[in-house]
């Protein structure tokens, strides 16, 4: 599990989103070494391994990550932000960032002392707590709106085989992708294989949608992060940690497909679990399965901890599991092959 936790760890230790890259050109270059790669919109990443038949199947994950963005700089240098993505508020206060501004800048939101709280303080969205770079009046010769701002927690190892860090929503997807790759280009496929690494997922699904069309697959799988079991969450709404990867099953999603990951993980004795969505799935799945015609769409999940925070929790061997299921799935050639 070493690969796939040198992967995951080199993605969280680096930005994606807006005009910050950080992470899609180093999984530009991971990729490069074993699919042919290219730069689609935005920091979208296409790799295509060819297998004996043109039946491509895409597996996508999405290379960007929540942030948020400068929209002022006040005369005493406190910087306002707004969301980009489903940030969680009520995780901001006091939390260590860093903003891409013409250098990147080391910030915290501030914080009011619980001695001179009268009662607790409730924010309703991030433009209520001020960011204070320490810069003073000079931040606005520095930082400007517009500017994107990131968490800046490093990722760690816990007990046994847990993780945390942030943006493992979908760096752990990301991962899972280039050991993919990794392990497929040393392997004659039945059918071609497209990787994508897709942009915009966070603030709308939108980079997968003009990765689609152009791919045109005939069949794809979104591999994401869902709910995992934890204080205050119920079983049903979450899968376990350690447990395997979930394979979904919704109205949006081609049934046909998730029955066959299921067969893929029995026959290969990979462990797995089942996530039922009654409506969207939340993933990039939802807008492939209605775009170019129709794909026929599929989702496999890896349980998260703390979703949406600097400290999400996963297990490395759920992430595993996840890799070794997608390539028995490719290698008896999906359903080309059912």
């Amino acid at each position: 599990m070493k690969q796939i936790e040198n992967l995951l760890f080199a993605l969280s230790d680096s930005d994606a989103v807006g005009t910050v890259s950080e992470a899609a050109d180093y999984a530009f270059l991971k990729l490069g070494e074993f699919a042919e790669t290219e730069k689609k919109q935005g920091l979208t990443v296409v790799g295509t391994l060819r297998g004996k038949q043109p039946y491509t199947i895409m597996i996508d994950a999405h290379i960007d990550q929540i942030a948020l963005i400068v929209t002022d700089v006040d005369e005493e240098g406190f910087l306002t932000v707004s969301a980009a993505g489903g940030v969680d508020v009520r995780a901001l206060p006091s939390r260590a960032v860093t903003v891409h501004a013409k250098e990147k800048i080391p910030a915290v939101f501030c914080s009011t002392p619980p001695h001179l709280a009268a009662g607790e303080k409730e924010y309703g969205k991030a433009e209520d707590i001020k960011l204070d770079t320490g810069l003073g009046e000079k931040a606005k010769e520095v930082v400007s709106a517009g500017d994107i701002v990131t968490f800046s927690a490093k990722p760690a190892k816990l007990a046994g085989d847990r993780v945390t860090g942030r943006s493992f929503d979908d760096r752990a997807g990301v991962a899972c992708v280039l050991a993919l790759a990794q392990r497929l280009a040393k392997k004659e496929l039945p059918v071609t294989v497209c990787f994508v690494l897709s942009d915009g997922e966070e603030i709308g699904l939108r980079g997968i949608r003009p990765a689609t069309y152009d791919i045109k697959p005939d069949e794809a799988i979104a591999v994401d992060v869902t709910f995992g079991d934890g204080v205050g969450i119920s079983g049903e709404e979450s899968g376990k940690l350690g447990e395997g990867p979930m394979i979904g099953f919704s109205p949006v999603l081609d049934g046909s497909l998730s029955k066959q990951l299921i067969k893929t993980a029995k026959e290969a004795n990979i462990p797995y679990q089942t996530e039922v969505m009654g409506r969207s799935t939340g993933t990039n799945a939802d807008m492939i399965g209605v775009t170019a015609g129709g794909v026929k769409a599929g989702t496999v999940s890896v349980p998260l901890r703390n979703m949406h925070t600097e400290t999400e929790v996963m297990a490395l061997s759920d992430l595993e599991n996840t890799v070794c299921l997608l390539e028995q799935y490719i290698l008896a050639g999906g359903l080309f092959h059912a």
